[in-house]
């Protein structure tokens, strides 16, 4: 199983605009929050987002991921990475 994390950068965006691809990237199984090993969920930065995905491969997470940062309209920027652990400093949500 992959996990793969994408950060979508949308240009000349406001909330609404990001509200539309948070829900688009929830469509194709990304979240917006992040568990750490104790079990706590951390909140990611806006246009950040993780999945694990079973049998998709890195290709398939980015085409994902930029179909859904098409649906809102604007231009952006889009990186996918297959990660195994991470380090950070966010705000638990739960």
């Amino acid at each position: 199983m992959a996990n793969y994390l994408a950060r979508v950068e949308l240009h000349n965006a406001n909330y609404e605009d990001y509200e539309k691809l948070h829900e688009a990237m929830r469509k194709r199984g990304f979240v917006r929050t992040i568990v750490a090993n104790d079990g706590k969920k951390y909140q990611l930065p806006t246009g950040t987002y993780v999945a694990e995905k079973t049998n998709a491969t890195l290709e398939q997470a980015y085409s994902a991921s930029t179909a859904a940062a098409a649906e809102t309209g604007k231009t952006y920027w889009v990186i996918v990475v297959d990660w195994a652990s991470a380090r950070f400093a966010l705000q638990q949500v739960s």
